[in-house]
């Protein structure tokens, strides 16, 4: 009898043990779904250092999973150009682009779901400064003689497409002659001018701020542009878009999570709804001719 009490709890046991591991491979336990979902791939261009950039946009990603039910990881890009083509790809769940990589973006591949715009200090439009350093005598682009001039990356709207236009109309030698250099980094211009090794530079205004007490001077500012947005790949399941959206423009309403903003840059205030034509100024300003809108 004794053995038969046993062999009836041991089966009993067993029993419960596989109807557990049941359980678990089903995603019937609570636990499960987290692991089980296949993380969306929020895409950022390397406009800074790789680990610059994960501090930034991590809480971001972090704050969406939240929200949304379903997990979110970074992708920094290689480069701005790998960045916009995965875009156009559709290798990305969730992008942050540039304007006008995005007005390229579109040209190329066509139209995205829009997400978001960002917005700075209540405006959805930003600006981009030249600068020099503190003990340069000019005064203006016109006045800055020729020399090595830095810019970011041929896709940047800051940091090459707008100041590339602004010189073409009041310096050009720094262009015909083909006298500047791409550094990569909105940082790496600050710091080149800095050193020496470049007359001027173009970055954006955030970077020139951060920089300007150590001996950077504002040559010439940009015209406004309507910012920096997020936009999803086109097949994107329409409640997770729908999710994501809500999510973003809700960020600024949500006083526990304003870190979430500065994280991503100090002066950022939220975010806000995007249309399509609100590029439609930059696109003009780039179709211009011999500014070299068709060449990037």
């Amino acid at each position: 009898m004794k053995i038969d009490i046993f062999s009836h709890k041991c089966i009993r046991n067993i029993v419960c043990i596989l109807l557990i591991s049941l359980f678990f491979a089903a995603g019937l336990f609570s636990a499960a779904p987290a692991f089980s979902q296949k993380p969306l791939l929020l895409g950022v261009h390397p406009f800074l250092p790789f680990k610059a950039i994960e501090q930034k946009f991590t809480p971001l990603a972090e704050y969406l999973s939240r929200k949304i039910g379903h997990p979110v990881i970074l992708r920094v890009g290689s480069s701005y150009q790998e960045h916009l083509d995965a875009i156009g790809r559709d290798q990305l769940d969730i992008a942050y682009i540039g304007p006008a990589a995005y007005v390229e973006m579109v040209a190329k591949y066509g139209q995205k779901s829009l997400l978001a715009c960002q917005e700075t200090e209540g405006s959805t439009f930003f600006t981009g400064i030249i600068v020099t350093r503190s003990e340069q005598k000019a005064k203006s682009l016109a006045e800055l003689p020729i020399g090595e001039f830095a810019f970011v990356d041929s896709h940047s709207t800051m940091g090459y497409l707008i100041p590339r236009i602004m010189l073409l109309h009041d310096n050009p030698g720094f262009i015909t002659g083909h006298y500047y250099q791409f550094l990569k980094t909105h940082e790496n211009v600050a710091l080149g001018v800095l050193a020496g090794d470049f007359i001027a530079g173009a970055v954006k205004e955030a970077v020139y701020q951060k920089f300007k007490k150590r001996g950077l001077k504002a040559l010439a500012v940009t015209p406004p542009i309507a910012e920096h947005l997020l936009v999803a790949r086109s097949d994107l399941n329409h409640g997770l878009l729908k999710a994501l959206r809500s999510a973003l423009l809700d960020l600024k309403n949500i006083p526990a999570e304003v870190s979430i903003l500065t994280s991503l840059k100090p002066s950022l205030t939220g975010f806000s709804a995007v249309r399509d034509q609100d590029y439609n100024s930059l696109r003009l300003l780039l179709a211009e001719p011999g500014t070299g809108g068709g060449e990037r």
